[in-house]
């Protein structure tokens, strides 16, 4: 059969399994039902490095990053495939681990960035059966959570320092020559061995994928990847990270963001996202083993970084590195038996719950979680968890108007109401006379039951395109909370029962510089905090008339060899290696090499009517944009992708415009967005090449 003959058939059955696929996938909330309700798994990072413990040439920082870090060729890494023989690897005591803390999943790295696999694959040689060891982990973990109730889940790194194929290389890397490398090839063997972890271990909940940040992927590439995954594994739920974008590892979704939730890494956002999102965090300060590192968190930081996170509507992985014996470090099998102990009264205040309807830092006592009475629909479970136990036995919720339904319940091991049950009201506050003793060291958990959806006194929001205008601007005042009026001024006074109302329907018409106040009422009383938002109306910027205009802007390049630069700013102090027109803001015109270089945009850019602006840079490192001498967007430091926006008022015609980037390494990516705020409905677009001009 010939070529065209051999591909009909092919793309045939890629299409029957796409629609196949679809047909058997669920909704997306449906998909993610059983991964919301969980809140807390485990990760699990292990792999050869773990066999040296951190420690190479005299130094012992080293963690999973050990190859690349200690920069080691692959003559002297791949001997480690000999050292691998993990004999004390006990599927069942981890999961048994997991599973008494409270988790509901596992993710295990069957590949990191080093190439080396933990399963039996048929593509590589280099993969846990060319060790001693010779036991498929994979097997063993999946084998192990389905016995012990919990879902498994595969990491799988998109970087591959290991094979021939994979592009970019590290500078070091003078080893492995790239002359015959093929990324598609690459690729193919990516694809072939997510076939075998999606097909050959059962259903599998959770893909997490790493390692996107280098220069040959992109989105394009990533949701290609999310369809094959689909295709084989319909209800599968895919991290944020199948794609390049996603500012802050997909908190910031209009920066771009794949896949179904999103990824920050050691860090917890300061409030509810308002998505799927889950926090990955290690116990001490590396994810693969470190003998040397014992800086392990502590139980109570752990326990209350669960219900910070739960509290917020995310989900908590915690990450174990076994040792290169297969053990798990003794202090994380402390740390785990705490938390386990912990769970047994306090998980029901976490798994299976909802955000806290209190605003980030409301409660100054801890934190709170929500969930339906099963046992009366029409009432709702207020998990408070308290950090800071009142000495005086008065817990006091501030601005909940909801009416409690019964005593307040402590979660401890023997449960029961608590010594002294009372609830008062305060005004707007609950006062909830709990007795002076807390009832955990780590984090006491009080359970309120009240009548309907959480009231709480919850400031409103003041809503319009920006916060300057140049004629006129439509803002509009609103709450969600039922039976409130919201009432607002723009003369500097507070609102008052008398006070014009707002509402979706009643936008305010500002002609003039103002001030926004507004706030809820209830039966002629104030029942929220204080809402303020300042509007300017300005002139717009005039328009520069320069002599002549080329297409596109000039670039100046730079690179440096210092080290990391932590702003723009140090490009003043260089050189810059060439200077040149580029057509756009397109990475791929002025890369001079993989790390350490930057450059500066300048030229012109025309906008098509007198409006005001928005301007946004999305960078991985750090940006500045300048309009004339004004900086519209400062996105400065280094960063993961992340998106940051700026507003101007700007005449029709060209203004002139400066964008500076710097990369240091790792992720290398720079989106340059705009959009007219004063049209209904406009869209963020990347800023074309053709509104781009220089003066020659």
């Amino acid at each position: 059969m010939g070529l065209v003959g051999r591909i009909g058939p092919i793309v045939l059955m890629a299409v029957t399994l796409v629609f196949a696929a679809q047909a058997l996938a669920k909704p997306p909330d449906e998909r993610m039902a059983w991964w919301r309700e969980a809140r807390f798994g485990m990760f699990i990072h292990w792999g050869l490095y773990a066999v040296p413990g951190g420690e190479w040439g005299g130094r012992t920082h080293y963690g999973e990053w050990l190859r690349s870090s200690a920069q080691i060729p692959l003559a002297e890494y791949t001997p480690l495939l000999e050292k691998f023989n993990p004999v004390e690897f006990d599927a069942d005591a981890i999961v048994r681990l997991a599973r008494d803390a409270g988790m509901g999943y596992v993710v295990i790295t069957t590949k990191h960035h080093d190439g080396f696999c933990l399963f039996d694959s048929a593509h590589t040689e280099f993969d846990v059966m060319s060790t001693p060891f010779r036991r498929d982990v994979m097997r063993e973990m999946a084998d192990a959570c389905r016995r012990h109730g919990l879902r498994i889940g595969w990491y799988y790194s998109i970087m591959d320092w290991h094979h021939p194929d994979y592009l970019p290389r590290r500078e070091w890397e003078t080893d492995r020559p790239t002359d015959d490398a093929d990324f598609e090839r690459y690729v193919a063997y990516m694809k072939a061995q997510l076939r075998e972890l999606l097909t050959n271990y059962g259903d599998i909940g959770v893909l997490w994928f790493d390692g996107q940040w280098e220069g040959n992927w992109n989105d394009q590439r990533g949701r290609d990847l999310e369809a094959y995954v689909r295709s084989l594994a319909p209800n599968i739920i895919i991290n944020s990270r199948v794609g390049r974008a996603g500012g802050d590892h997909g908190l910031d979704t209009e920066s771009g963001m794949l896949g179904d939730y999103a990824t920050p890494e050691q860090f917890i956002p300061s409030s509810d996202p308002g998505l799927d999102w889950e926090t990955c965090m290690t116990m001490n300060d590396h994810w693969g083993y470190n003998r040397a590192d014992r800086n392990f968190k502590s139980a109570t930081t752990l326990i209350r970084n669960l219900v910070e996170i739960a509290s917020k509507g995310g989900n908590f992985l915690l990450n174990i590195g076994p040792t290169g014996t297969g053990a798990v470090p003794p202090e994380s099998v402390d740390r785990l038996r705490q938390i386990s102990q912990w769970a047994g009264a306090n998980d029901v205040a976490v798994i299976g719950t909802r955000a806290s309807p209190f605003p980030a830092g409301h409660l100054p006592w801890g934190r709170c979680t929500t969930r339906p009475d099963l046992d009366a629909p029409d009432r709702t479970i207020l998990y408070l968890h308290v950090f800071e136990w009142p000495a005086d036995g008065v817990l006091r919720v501030p601005g909940l108007y909801s009416q409690p339904v019964g005593p307040a319940v402590g979660l401890a091991d023997t449960g029961g109401p608590l010594p002294q049950n009372r609830v008062e009201r305060d005004g707007p506050d609950l006062l909830l006379r709990v007795g002076p003793k807390p009832l955990n060291a780590h984090s006491s958990t009080v359970a309120l039951t009240i009548g309907g959806d959480p009231d709480v006194a919850i400031a409103p929001t003041i809503a319009a395109a920006a916060d300057i205008f140049i004629e006129s601007l439509r803002v509009t005042v609103a709450s969600e909370r039922q039976n409130v009026q919201v009432r607002w001024t723009v003369d500097g006074t507070d609102p008052a029962p008398d006070s014009p109302i707002g509402g979706s329907e009643s936008p305010i018409v500002l002609s003039g510089s103002a001030e926004v106040r507004a706030a809820c009422f209830r039966n002629g009383q104030r029942v929220s905090p204080l809402a303020a938002r300042a509007f300017r109306r300005v002139a717009p910027r005039e328009a520069v008339l320069p002599a002549r205009t080329q297409p596109g802007l000039r670039a100046r390049i730079y690179t440096f060899d210092t080290g990391d630069i932590q702003s723009v700013d140090a490009l003043r102090q260089m050189t810059p290696r060439e200077i040149r027109p580029v057509p756009d803001f397109a990475l791929s015109h002025v890369q001079p090499r993989e790390r350490h270089w930057g450059v500066v945009y300048e030229g012109l850019v025309r906008v098509p009517r007198t409006a005001v602006y928005e301007f946004t840079t999305a960078s991985d490192d750090g940006s500045r944009l300048w309009i004339g001498d004004t900086l519209v967007v400062d996105n400065d430091k280094p960063h993961s992708f992340k998106a940051e926006r700026g507003t101007i008022a700007l005449a029709a015609g060209l203004h002139p415009l400066r964008l500076a980037f710097f990369e240091n390494w790792g992720g290398c990516d720079l989106k340059v967005m705009w959009r007219d705020v004063g049209q209904a409905g406009g869209k963020r677009e990347d800023l074309p090449a053709a509104a781009l001009f220089h003066e020659p």
